[in-house]
């Protein structure tokens, strides 16, 4: 993490940087260098075990970071001052995985993804980075910047979707989130990019699975976001569990060192997966504990969590000579040059203060900040007959397992959170209502509607539970059922081949569909779902994710209004699971087909049409916008110097102000290599009054029209181009130009 003058020469701080840790390696023994590429986790983790004995190697110096060091600030800064005992001292590095939020749990990254505003996200970061800090947490295993175009995948509620453009703007973001300006600061987080490189590529969408793509899609389409969180000044980066190219991430030398560093100039550190060295064995790549830990240091990775395999194998390599002290050296450098930038050294404790924490979490305008965002990350995905909003002075009956559950608006990534601050979705219907209306003539109830479990169900207690369910909805005048998947079956090793909702589930839609009373349904998802056979059983239907601490009000706002929902998909939506994967910016064939064309010996299922049930992009409001046909200020250009200024007129032709994403995406129509039948390439939010109109302008340059071409060369070529502007990937306006070098 150098930083260096316009001029090219090292700053006078950064020189004072160098000097003090080379004088510091000097006294440094080789177990006290190995010591700081150890990563050890006193709990259970997302791997096979545990570290043992975590206290007595914090104590002796064997151990120099930490992951997943829990409690109250006073018992983390206790553990942190074991380094006191050390003979030079030095600080630990104490990390935490911190998703969505620390305390103030905001909805799930694929949600915050779909408001489409990297300003919200990165005061979502800002605030995770204030709250962690105070507790005496530097590092957080955020953000992963996976692009993923397999809902399958459990940990697509941990991304940002299937686009690299939109995806590498979120990525900079949260770096800028959770770092800030200064690493030296109190509230800096040390940003932790992950999972260096494919993993959301997994085959199947089976986490941990093997990768498998030319270098062409690498660099087109899921190693954009990675280079662009490591630009905004990310200080670490972690592998990923997957092969590529025949070799894993975690020994892939092209990758962390060729790629990584050689090519991107990244200065920070390197840390594994969780055990992810030992995994080398069962990879097949290794033949014995010992070996994966040569060839991850050889490879370039500085840390090694959770395995303990370089404090075990790293000094006696050095001393056979397989590896050299001074590849030992250079890891341990990188780390220790981390912790300076953080200002350990200055302040092994980050200025602790054990009130600290409870004045900064979740405050006031951290819970309005959540709210917003769990309001803005909702999408509406269908209302027939202007369903929603709904009156205040109607009568309600609301319906699923999870409206009353604090833990449910969480997700695998908030085990941190405080879940007895949660609104559920119970309370903030009441109060909303409450608010508005008196409460005579209001019915709700926090009856389920089905059994918890899904899929697996006693037919007779199902039955029961569903006449429960029928029966308060006599009196009722709208029904919404909160329904879609449990908080356990999306994140990490939560890897699923059925993506529609339980038949528990859909039988209940079914039958409350049939009351002839209008049918809200809300979906609580960690993943896009295959809703092709539901959406006739519902009038609206609303995703509303993982949406956290603030759920119950943020869903409340939308649902009656006080927000017109606004959220756009970042993911698309598979009419069914044989389609996956179904992605908006795919490649055209030789033989192309559009659902509803002629012809046999085309490109298309006989069972399923191509277009997928929702697409990149898609998300309705409670008002209706119009869009104008595009104007071009020139459809012949020439020169790298040249501009291109695209302006459309957005209307908001409903009843509601509201806010639209406008989305542009470009076409290449002739190139050197297949090129995507579209690229999201800018978008812009506008907010407009009923009936107001205003005049949307992009620019359009040189840079724009580049891709990766066969030799991975980063130019554009001359010739035909498609600029389309719409409100989604699907429904777009077009216009074509020429631009020739």
């Amino acid at each position: 993490m150098l930083s260096v003058s316009a001029s090219g020469q090292r700053t006078t701080t950064e020189q004072k940087k160098e000097k003090f840790i080379t004088e510091l390696m000097k006294k440094m023994t080789i177990e006290e260098k190995v010591a700081q590429l150890n990563l050890i986790t006193p709990t259970a983790g997302t791997g096979p075990f545990k570290t043992r004995r975590a206290t007595e190697k914090l104590q002796d110096g064997t151990a120099a970071n930490v992951l997943s060091m829990r409690g109250t600030p006073q018992r983390i800064h206790e553990r942190a001052a074991y380094a006191e005992n050390t003979r030079l001292k030095i600080p630990y590095l104490l990390a935490l995985d911190i998703i969505h939020g620390y305390k103030t749990i905001f909805p799930i990254p694929l949600g915050l993804s779909c408001t489409w505003d990297t300003l919200l996200i990165e005061k979502t970061a800002r605030i995770a980075a204030v709250e962690a800090t105070a507790m005496g947490y530097h590092q957080t295993y955020s953000p992963m910047v996976d692009i993923s175009r397999d809902p399958r995948w459990g940990r697509v509620m941990e991304g940002s979707g299937e686009d690299p453009y939109l995806g590498s703007l979120i990525a900079r973001a949260m770096v800028k989130g959770y770092q800030g300006d200064d690493l030296s600061d109190e509230t800096s987080l040390l940003a932790c990019v992950k999972h260096f490189a494919l993993y959301g590529a997994a085959e199947a969408g089976r986490d941990y699975n093997t990768v498998d793509m030319s270098r062409q899609t690498m660099y087109q389409y899921y190693l954009p976001p990675y280079k662009a969180a490591i630009d905004a000044g990310a200080g670490s980066i972690m592998t990923s569990f997957n092969d590529i190219e025949g070799i894993p991430a975690t020994a892939n030398r092209w990758l962390l060192t060729d790629l990584l560093r050689d090519e991107w100039g990244f200065e920070g550190f390197v840390v594994s997966d969780y055990n992810c060295v030992q995994e080398l064995i069962p990879h097949g790549v290794a033949a014995n504990y010992k070996e994966a830990v040569r060839k991850a240091i050889d490879a370039g990775l500085d840390m090694d969590m959770a395995s303990e395999g370089y404090t075990t194998f790293l000094k006696e390599l050095v001393e056979e000579g397989t590896v050299t002290e001074k590849q030992v050296d250079v890891a341990c450098r990188r780390v220790l040059e981390v912790k300076y930038d953080l200002g350990l050294f200055n302040d092994p404790y980050k200025n602790y203060d054990p009130g600290k924490a409870e004045r900064v979490t979740l405050t006031k305008e951290s819970k309005d900040i959540a709210r917003s965002a769990a309001a803005k990350s909702m999408v509406l995905l269908k209302n027939e007959n202007e369903t929603l909003p709904l009156k205040t002075n109607m009568k309600l009956a609301l319906i699923g397992p999870l409206i009353d559950d604090q833990y449910e608006m969480f997700s695998m990534w908030s085990p941190d959170g405080k879940a007895d601050s949660v609104v559920t979705i119970l309370e903030g219907i009441r109060q909303q209502n409450y608010d508005l209306v008196s409460a005579e003539g209001t019915f709700l109830t926090d009856e389920p509607g089905y059994l918890r479990n899904f899929g697996y169900y006693d037919e007779d207690e199902q039955r029961e539970k569903v006449g429960q369910a029928l029966k308060l909805t006599e009196s009722a005048d709208v029904i919404v059922a909160v329904l879609g998947e449990s908080r356990n079956v999306s994140g990490e090793a939560k890897s699923m081949t059925n993506i529609s909702l339980p038949r528990c589930q859909r039988e209940l839609l079914k039958q409350l569909k049939a009351t002839g009373k209008p049918v809200v349904l809300v979906l609580l998802n960690g993943r896009p779902l295959t809703l092709t056979d539901d959406l006739q059983f519902a009038d609206a239907v609303l995703v509303a994710w993982r949406p956290g601490t603030m759920a119950g009000v943020a869903l409340a706002d939308v649902l009656f209004g006080k927000y017109n929902p606004s959220g756009k998909l970042t993911m698309t939506f598979p009419r069914s699971v044989g389609q996956i994967p179904v992605y908006y910016n795919h490649k055209n064939t030789g033989r192309p087909f559009k659902d509803g064309e002629r012809g046999t010996f085309k490109s298309r299922y006989l069972d399923e049409m191509n277009s997928p049930l929702f697409p990149f992009g898609f998300g309705l409001s409670y008002t209706t916008f119009n869009y104008s046909e595009i104007s071009l200020s020139d459809t012949l250009l020439a020169g790298e110097n040249e501009k291109l200024l695209v302006n459309v007129e957005l209307s908001n032709t409903g009843k509601y102000a509201g806010e639209e994403t406008v989305q542009l995406y470009l076409s290449d129509a002739v190139a050197s290599i297949v090129r995507p039948v579209k690229e999201l390439k800018k978008f812009e939010k506008v907010f407009l009054q009923p009936g107001e109109t205003k005049q949307v302008q992009f620019l359009i340059k040189p840079e724009d029209l580049k891709f990766y071409n066969h030799d991975l060369n980063w130019d554009w070529e001359s010739g035909e181009f498609v600029v389309y502007v719409g409100t989604n990937s699907r429904d777009v306006k077009s216009a074509t130009f020429v631009w020739t070098k």
